[in-house]
């Protein structure tokens, strides 16, 4: 393991990291590397890599082996990158983990696996998870409920984060959860529980609401990703009216990527025309923009463009 662990003091903006792919389907390493250069210089606090926007699911053992030693490669200790590493299989799970943190990942993320009904059986199972990992892999927990049909209850979170030290971060995901985030951001005082580092993601769509409520700052892959992160700044300099005018800004963009399914296509063709990545192909099956969506977007497109300059804010090349 090399350079610095997450931990409960994380915050910011930590970006997921789209997977690029050639025409022919392959991975594109070199689009790994030119998307780490714009990830960072955007300003990003960190990077997660393997996540669900980054088709991990449709990359074999060696890709996401593979591409996550690239990534932390070429982020090269700039800013901290974790790992997705959620599996249903847990001997794969921790062979992922233990590789990262060997290439030098700051952490993991772990999210629950279909199946898991009952709070009995998620505590289960994270107690099998966490017994498989070295004790000093520090960990994120992924409460994402729209995706792994898994549900996290309060008591649960505070559980786990009591009986496992090494989660270090909160990856806040429920919807409608902004109640659940002001719970478990107050769990310290009124529970007694450890303080650890929370972050959210549903695509950027409550940012606003969700930092005033007490977050640490924001997991998600939002193309514009560089507007989040003044966003958050903003935030962090007591300018929470600016930070929210200019997230206004940016909120027909954010809704329309978080289209379910179709929002990877839009992600990554944004990110082509930022210059981010050579071709916007998500891997099968996957989406796909056709002419009408090529337009939409533009339309979109054009009017950031404008607001943008009525607000006096730069525009993003690209657009």
């Amino acid at each position: 393991m090399t350079g610095k662990l997450l931990d409960e003091s994380a915050k910011g903006v930590y970006v997921i990291a789209a997977t690029p792919f050639t025409e022919s389907g392959e991975v594109d390493f070199d689009s790994v590397d030119s998307l780490t250069d714009f990830y960072i210089d955007q300003g990003v606090h960190g990077m997660t890599v393997l996540g669900v926007m980054g088709e991990a699911p449709k990359l074999t053992d060696s890709e996401q082996t593979e591409l996550m030693q690239r990534y932390i490669k070429r982020v090269g200790g700039r800013v901290p990158v974790i790992v997705g590493v959620s599996n249903p299989g847990i001997d794969n799970l921790a062979a992922l983990s233990k590789a990262s943190m060997d290439a030098g990942a700051a952490g993991v993320m772990v999210a629950g696996i279909g199946g898991l009904k009952t709070d009995e059986q998620v505590l289960g199972y994270f107690d099998k998870v966490m017994s498989k990992l070295d004790d000093a892999t520090p960990v994120c927990l992924q409460d994402y409920p729209p995706t792994t049909t898994v549900y996290f209850s309060n008591a649960v979170i505070n559980r786990l984060i009591t009986d496992h030290p090494r989660i270090k971060m909160f990856k806040h995901e429920d919807c409608p959860g902004h109640r659940k985030l002001t719970a478990l951001r107050n769990a310290p005082d009124t529970e007694g529980v450890r303080r650890v580092s929370i972050l959210t993601g549903n695509g950027g769509l409550y940012v606003p609401q969700e930092l005033r409520r007490g977050a640490d700052g924001i997991m998600t892959g939002f193309a514009f990703i560089g507007s989040l992160v003044k966003v958050y700044e903003l935030f962090a300099e007591g300018k929470a009216d600016e930070a929210e005018d200019l997230f206004d800004l940016y909120l027909p963009l954010i809704r329309h990527e978080q289209q379910f399914g179709f929002g990877l296509a839009l992600r990554k063709e944004s990110l082509r025309r930022l210059g981010a990545l050579s071709c916007p192909l998500a891997r099968a099956p996957g989406p796909a923009m056709d002419a009408d969506d090529t337009k939409e977007l533009e339309a979109l497109f054009d009017r950031l463009r404008a607001k943008l300059q009525d607000a006096g804010e730069p525009v993003p090349d690209g657009i």
